[in-house]
């Protein structure tokens, strides 16, 4: 019996799990993006965090719970 020699190029990378999905941007949102909620639909959402609505009409910024994720009203 012959011995297989493993083709480790094949393998694939593991994902990078060091930082929360759709954390690494600051967003701005306009008035037709209200409400807002995280992750948008534009966001990759395979590996995200459960929906959450988020209040920027008062102050015009707000931050994510889940990710740290910042959003920017723009007016």
């Amino acid at each position: 019996m012959q011995s297989k020699e493993t083709d480790v190029s094949a393998t694939p990378t593991p994902p990078d799990t060091s930082r929360p999905a759709n954390a690494a941007h600051s967003y701005e949102v306009t008035a037709a993006d209200l409400p807002l909620h995280c992750p948008t639909p534009g966001m990759s959402l395979w590996n995200s965090h459960p929906r959450v609505f988020l209040p920027i009409e008062e102050t015009g910024e707000a931050m994510c719970p889940y990710c740290g994720a910042k959003y920017v009203l723009k007016r």
